[in-house]
């Protein structure tokens, strides 16, 4: 089941570091961004220790807060946060026309929300690609609760260097994961590769919209806000995510933003101005309560130094993610299909 208490939640803090390493694995993590000195070129060189240290931090704090499936979605009015998740991750598999039995990836499949959801409602063999050891032993476990296993599998790899035989897969799909690759269009390459001739990859990036300048100091501050919380060596224009698809030898064959026509904004769950019972842990108060939850654990220590840090950074976050959203410089659903030509 997912996190559901305070002591689940710390628990989880750190993943498979260390519980005496967590406070430097906090620090080290902080200094590849821009806020803490770094740079994109440091996180891009390092983006493999740099992701792995930010799931290992954060995983148990998203399951807490947001539940199995880690990513956003356009929701309409009297919809629930997990309805509209659900609902977001059926039309992926929709657009991908998926059949019983195929073989499908998740590139990027964080602890298999989505993954055991599109098994289930394709009926499908999924196989869940990750770079982090806590996220898989999760995804694993609650695979058996699921009572999924013989449908979904993981596979612990680097989908920059993917240890599958080319043409091997009838679909392939990602959720707001490819935006930690340090080389989009070398990532879009080995989706290719991997992805039988004629068939589709379908996929939600975070990106940049058209609005975003910059020369805006504010829209910069945002941008690095959103990346150090959300460990993201860079944040690219949907521009250049079309490019890197059409350049890997992709068709595409649709695209679009579909954060622009949700009834409500994707950002809501987060807003501080904005109150749900049903999705009360991410609110305003929420976080109040969370925050001082895990501050006090940690005096006691039943949570691992540096939870706070942790904490703190993923607040920021948040609110960045709101500033971006309201200020329409920022979407993390840009959508498109693409297909493998048949030689």
């Amino acid at each position: 089941m997912s996190k559901s208490g305070a002591l689940d939640l710390v628990s989880g803090v750190g993943g498979s570091i260390e519980r005496k390493e967590v406070f430097s694995a906090v620090q080290k993590y902080e200094k590849y961004h821009v806020c803490h000195g770094g740079d994109d070129e440091e996180r891009k060189a390092n983006y493999t220790d740099m992701v792995n240290k930010y799931y290992d931090l954060v995983t148990s704090f998203y399951e807490y807060g947001w539940g199995e499936s880690f990513h956003f979605a356009p929701r309409w009015k009297g919809e629930s946060l997990r309805e509209s998740i659900k609902r977001h991750e059926h039309f992926l598999a929709l657009q991908l026309g998926l059949k019983k039995g195929q073989k499908v990836l998740d590139v990027g499949c964080g602890i298999g929300g989505p993954l055991r959801e599109i098994a289930r409602f394709s009926d499908t063999l999924l196989t869940g690609l990750n770079n982090n050891e806590y996220q898989i032993s999760r995804g694993e476990e609650l695979n058996r609760i699921r009572g999924v296993d013989n449908s979904c599998t993981y596979v612990k790899a680097d989908f920059m260097r993917m240890p599958f035989s080319d043409s091997t897969f009838d679909a392939i799909f990602a959720i707001e994961a490819t935006c930690h690759a340090p080389d989009l269009l070398n990532c879009y390459k080995e989706i290719y590769r991997v992805l039988k001739p004629g068939q589709c990859f379908a996929a939600y990036e975070w990106c940049v919209t058209d609005s975003f300048d910059p020369m805006n100091q504010e829209h910069q501050r945002i941008k690095g806000e959103v990346e150090l919380g959300n460990g993201l060596p860079d944040i690219r224009s949907m521009g250049q995510c079309l490019e890197a698809l059409k350049l890997a030898g992709f068709e595409v064959i649709c695209e679009k933003d579909v954060a622009v026509d949700s009834p409500l904004p994707w950002h809501l769950p987060l807003d501080k101005d904005y109150f749900s019972p049903s999705n009360f842990r991410v609110t305003a108060f929420g976080r109040f309560v969370t925050r001082n939850m895990v501050k006090i654990l940690e005096f006691l220590g039943l949570a691992p130094e540096g939870s706070q840090r942790v904490q703190h950074f993923l607040e920021k976050a948040a609110d960045a993610l709101v500033e971006g959203g309201r200020k329409g410089i920022f979407t993390p659903m840009y959508f498109f299909l693409a297909r493998k030509p048949i030689p």
